[in-house]
């Protein structure tokens, strides 16, 4: 048997965009940041999300069956913390620029880029659900640089384009 520890070390190495995952819906907008996101299938365009279950917006992400993937840029940082902090989901939203594409969950303006998604499938795996996530719009930035998480600490990837 693995020990939680060992897997939580070594799943530090393992380097992973940082995003905020949004959703919206009679209950109101809600958010957390997550690392726990791949891309599943060009055809359909589908996205894997991975939710604690401990969290406090859980329950609406499984009402709603929408979201967004922001996938935060090098200077997204904050929002990051925010997030993940002990703010209300209300508090959350005060910070950044917020739009909506196709399902009227919260989209960052500027985030790297944006997936736009219904869920499909909800599977339950120990702590965490996975959502299947079929994209319904995309929404691209001009930011070339993105924000990872890598050894427990935020780094940054990407060149800045020089003019």
């Amino acid at each position: 048997m693995i020990e939680v520890t060992d897997f939580r070390n070594a799943m530090s190495l393992l380097t992973g965009a940082v995003n905020v995952i949004t959703t919206a819906g009679v209950s109101g907008r809600h958010g957390f940041t997550a690392s726990a996101v791949c891309g599943v299938s060009d055809t359909p365009a589908t996205l894997l999300v991975c939710m604690n279950k401990a969290s406090r917006s859980h329950v609406h992400f499984i009402e709603n069956k929408i979201l967004t993937v922001n996938v935060l840029g090098a200077h997204h940082q904050h929002l990051s913390h925010v997030f993940s902090s002990k703010m209300s989901s209300e508090e959350r939203f005060e910070h950044g620029s917020w739009t909506a594409l196709k399902t009227g969950t919260p989209v960052l303006e500027d985030a790297l880029v944006s997936f736009d998604c219904q869920i499909e499938q909800i599977q339950e795996v120990g702590t965490h659900t996975i959502f299947i996530c079929r994209i319904v719009a995309i929404q691209q930035s001009q930011h070339d640089q993105g924000l990872v998480y890598f050894n427990r600490g935020y780094h940054q990837v990407g060149q800045a384009k020089t003019a």
